[in-house]
């Protein structure tokens, strides 16, 4: 327990239930640190209120990765309602509204369970001795007590921060997930991809399916799914997606039981048989999108080949969508076409390339996902500008991120977010400047960065805004402008 920590935040008395802001302003106080990575502290509070003792829902899918969990849990959770299953979420951060983090069956959690799921957390904190608690802590045992409470058929987490360490992997879960390894919040998790690749491995469980949702994940990450038993099934290996344009219908092949090699079921991989037409296993280039409809083939949780035909572009990354499917399979769920396509075709993902009119909003705040964001954003209107407000965080790589947007984007707006950790605006302007880019503003805030814009906006021009949640969650908060006709 730190030192640093008083014994008054300890032995506070608990709070009346009261609104839901008044337990979020509190619960900011009870710890010295924000982050305080270990998980002996959450699991005695979750001991205390019974988290342990029996399993929050019949199955319970755990999502780690450096980008692709909210995509992909998502399109789980989508995909698992429209198959008839009762969901619930935990994801993180919020964008508008914490409710946003706790889902029972695609309704976020209303105020006054959060209060009474927190009230709980609080009693089981105080009983002696009392523990510290980080927000976060907190509100992912407030989550799992309303998960729990819900009874639920499919429990859907995602990791807030590496994997190991985090307070959702006190729970185990009936089939991990990983979907992709990159640099980012390299204070906590370093900058090794190996060891980055291993802490979020930690999720996996003994005889438990690990889902890979990246063909160039660390090889880290399958050895320690391997060294405790737990069957791999890697994207390009074990599920694959490919294209249908036109006339290119294809269809799964089935290989029958020997699409298994017994000689590696030894060490936990589950790999498709390679036919005259290579492996089934192997993704067809899709520079993150597709024209049409795409087609997936996985396993299911006899080891049986299965595929799905016609499937719509979800408008989130394919590579996700396909470990969805694949992870939601060994989780036991039986997938058909139309359940699914109804899910892709409804499922919606707040700040992940979400266009509102001329503006696109993603949270991206690494390379990695500033890499994707750079692919698959669509060229302006002949005569049109692409801009981008961006706004970052003092601990996030942002050379990397104006590296891999620089090509895209032909005007920038900066600006300073708010709080220590917001990187002002002229230090992004002069990271971009000496790359060769064009700032037209600088703003003390992303509100004031799109009154600027505005006031230079064509109707052939698009703007980017990205950076961090931050940066997004402010344009959401109120109605952008929209260029007019003159």
């Amino acid at each position: 327990m730190p030192k640093s920590l008083t014994s008054k935040s300890l032995t506070s008395k608990p709070l009346k239930p009261g609104s839901l802001a008044d337990w979020l302003q509190y619960l900011e106080t009870l710890h010295p640190v924000g982050i305080d990575m270990g998980l002996e502290r959450v699991s005695q509070v979750a001991t205390r209120m019974g988290l342990l003792t029996r399993p929050i829902a019949t199955r319970v899918i755990t999502v780690a990765g450096t980008n692709g969990k909210g995509s992909t849990l998502a399109m789980m959770d989508a995909l698992a309602r429209s198959h008839g299953l009762r969901t619930g979420t935990y994801t993180s951060p919020h964008l508008l509204r914490y409710n946003e983090r706790v889902t029972i069956n695609g309704q976020e959690a209303e105020d006054h369970q959060l209060v009474e799921g927190f009230a709980e957390v609080e009693a089981a904190r105080l009983q002696e001795p009392a523990i510290s608690l980080t927000y976060f802590e907190a509100g992912t045992l407030c989550a799992l007590w309303c998960l729990a409470k819900a009874k639920l058929d499919l429990a859907l987490l995602e990791v807030g921060l590496g994997g190991r360490l985090d307070a959702v992997n006190i729970i185990d879960a009936d089939v991990g997930v990983v979907t992709t390894i990159a640099q980012d919040h390299a204070n906590f998790l370093g900058t090794d991809i190996d060891q980055i690749g291993r802490e979020k491995a930690g999720i996996f469980r003994p005889l438990k399916p690990a889902v890979l949702g990246s063909q160039s994940l660390p090889v880290s990450v399958a050895d320690s799914a391997t060294a405790i038993s737990a069957p791999v099934y890697s994207l390009g290996v074990a599920f694959s997606h490919s294209l249908l344009a036109g006339s290119d219908q294809r269809t799964a092949r089935n290989a029958g039981s020997n699409l298994i090699e017994s000689g590696l079921i030894e060490t936990g991989i589950v790999k498709h048989d390679v036919t005259e037409h290579g492996p089934i296993g192997g993704v067809r280039e899709s520079n993150d999108t597709t024209s049409a409809s795409w087609c997936w083939y996985g396993l299911n949780v006899d080891g049986e080949t299965i595929s799905l035909n016609g499937l719509p572009d979800p408008g989130l990354p394919i590579d996700n969508a396909a470990t969805a499917l694949q992870a939601l399979s060994l989780g036991g769920v039986l997938l058909t076409t139309k359940a699914c396509c109804d899910a892709l075709q409804s499922v919606r993902l707040p700040g992940r390339m979400q266009w509102l009119g001329q503006w696109c909003l993603d949270v991206g705040h690494n390379p990695h996902a500033a890499e994707y964001v750079a692919r698959r954003l669509p060229m302006p209107p002949p005569g049109g500008r692409q801009w981008a407000l961006i706004g970052m965080l003092n601990d996030k790589d942002a050379d990397g991120v104006i590296d891999a947007l620089l090509p895209r984007i032909t005007d920038w707006v900066c600006v300073t977010l708010e709080g220590e950790r917001g990187r002002p605006a002229a230090e992004l302007a002069e990271r971009i400047t000496s790359r060769g880019g064009s700032v037209r503003y600088c703003a003390a805030s992303p509100e004031e960065g799109v009154s600027a814009l505005a006031e230079s906006l064509t109707l052939d021009d698009r703007v980017l805004a990205t950076g961090s949640f931050f940066t997004v969650a402010a344009l959401l908060a109120n109605p952008l402008p929209q260029a007019r006709q003159a």
